[in-house]
């Protein structure tokens, strides 16, 4: 039952946004911005699984993940500049995330 009063907590906040992206697509940025889902998450995980060890190394694992997701955006800021389309942009933007993906796993193994 848990479970799924967090999937529908997440799915709301998720559409939300993408239905607000149409009309005010900065607010809905900033919404999608917040680390609301991430503290969500941690403490969701805390009062499951009641493990301080595995929560912190869960906090440390989404502060590495930020940069590392913020790749996928890189191509964006490029994409008029260097006159990209939009599937070669995405396509660019899921090559750097799974780049970031790897540079995340590799900074975690040390942690």
């Amino acid at each position: 039952m848990v479970f799924f009063v967090k999937v529908l907590f997440s799915a709301v906040i998720i559409s939300f946004a993408s239905w607000l992206s149409v009309k005010k697509p900065i607010l809905a940025g900033f919404i999608i911005a917040l680390p609301l889902l991430s503290i969500l998450s941690i403490a969701f995980s805390y009062a499951e699984h009641k493990n301080l060890d595995k929560t912190i190394l869960f906090a440390k694992s989404i502060v590495i993940g930020i940069p590392a997701s913020l790749t996928f955006f890189l191509p964006f800021f490029f994409a008029k500049t260097l006159g990209l389309n939009f599937i070669t942009t995405y396509c660019l933007a899921l090559f750097f995330l799974i780049l970031g993906f790897i540079a995340h796993k590799l900074i975690m193994n040390y942690f």
